[in-house]
């Protein structure tokens, strides 16, 4: 799951070298971590969120598929 989100973002942005993903376990679930440089932001985000909607849907898939529940947060 980490490989595949660490993979997404670094396609995304133009700082591929400053993605990095934090994995923080909980108990019922697990939750991603995603940063990229600032200026990146944006391109991670996308138009009203479309962009960051689209890497969470992809990644529950990826997860379901495992059972597992998934968390993507994109900090700064």
């Amino acid at each position: 799951m980490e490989e595949l989100l660490t993979f997404l973002a670094k396609s995304l942005v133009d700082y591929p070298d400053d993605v990095t993903v934090t994995r923080i376990d909980g108990e019922t679930s697990t939750v991603y971590e995603l940063r990229v440089n600032d200026a990146d932001m944006g391109k991670v985000i996308g138009k009203q969120g479309r962009i960051a909607k689209s890497i969470r849907t992809i990644i529950k898939a990826a997860a379901a598929n495992e059972d597992k529940r998934v968390v993507v947060d994109i900090v700064q």
